[in-house]
């Protein structure tokens, strides 16, 4: 398999503090790479890195093996990665639809992949013309995930999709998300939930304080129960 992510030393600050002290990182095509650690490791800055949109940041972000760290958030988008971000972003006083239509907010003629999204997400389609923020908070993250793929993704940033959810919706979560990947496209998914997220995931990284003290495949992690433990509680 080639790359299709590699971060190579890269470092985040916000004034004084900081949140990523060079870190390595690759994702193959085709994989799914969980990113786990505690709150405040540094996961969403490393993807909001990656989209562009931190700028205290040194190092080397290549995508597809082109150089990206340069570039605005809309070009990085308009290449193929896309960012289901934490809390998920949804615009509540919009409808789902009115959502959805941001993510394809730089492509013509992408209404007849709303059917493919249909497919994935039956939900969206029940809940189309209502307001964004009369959904719960599953059919939320449902709406957010859509969005992120009308954005023709080759490479899809999830931040925590499961956040909040009963453990059913949770379950429907990451079974879509090993659908998503069977369709082409490749993931890097921070996850709070380490046992759900090693069990769709290829590899996974631990990061702790900003710098990664642990990886390997999915089947691995789950041996070194001690390494994770202290990776993850420090």
């Amino acid at each position: 398999m080639s790359s299709i992510l590699k971060v190579e030393e890269l470092k985040v600050s916000y004034g004084a503090v900081q949140a990523l002290r060079g870190v390595n990182l690759e994702v193959q095509k085709g994989e799914i790479v969980a990113l786990l650690g505690s709150n405040g490791a540094g996961k969403s800055s490393l993807l909001n890195s990656i989209m562009g949109l931190t700028h205290n940041r040194s190092g080397h972000i290549f995508f597809e093996s082109r150089e990206i760290q340069s570039l605005s958030t809309e070009n990085i988008v308009q290449l193929g990665v896309a960012l289901a971000p934490e809390g998920r972003g949804i615009l509540c006083s919009m409808s789902v639809m009115e959502n959805l239509e941001l993510g394809a907010f730089h492509r013509k003629n992408w209404k007849h992949e709303l059917e493919e999204i249909y497919t994935l997400f039956p939900r969206v389609k029940e809940r189309i013309n209502q307001l964004a923020g009369t959904l719960s908070g599953g059919e939320q993250q449902m709406v957010a995930i859509a969005r992120a793929l009308l954005a023709k993704p080759k490479l899809l940033l999830l931040d925590e999709p499961s956040l909040g959810l009963a453990p059913k919706i949770i379950q429907n979560i990451f079974e879509l998300i090993s659908r998503i990947r069977q369709s082409g496209v490749s993931i890097l998914l921070i996850e709070q939930n380490v046992h759900m997220a090693l069990k769709v995931a290829d590899r996974a990284y631990f990061l702790q304080n900003g710098k990664i003290v642990l990886s390997g495949t999915a089947d691995d992690i789950r041996e070194r129960k001690e390494e994770t433990r202290s990776a993850y509680l420090g």
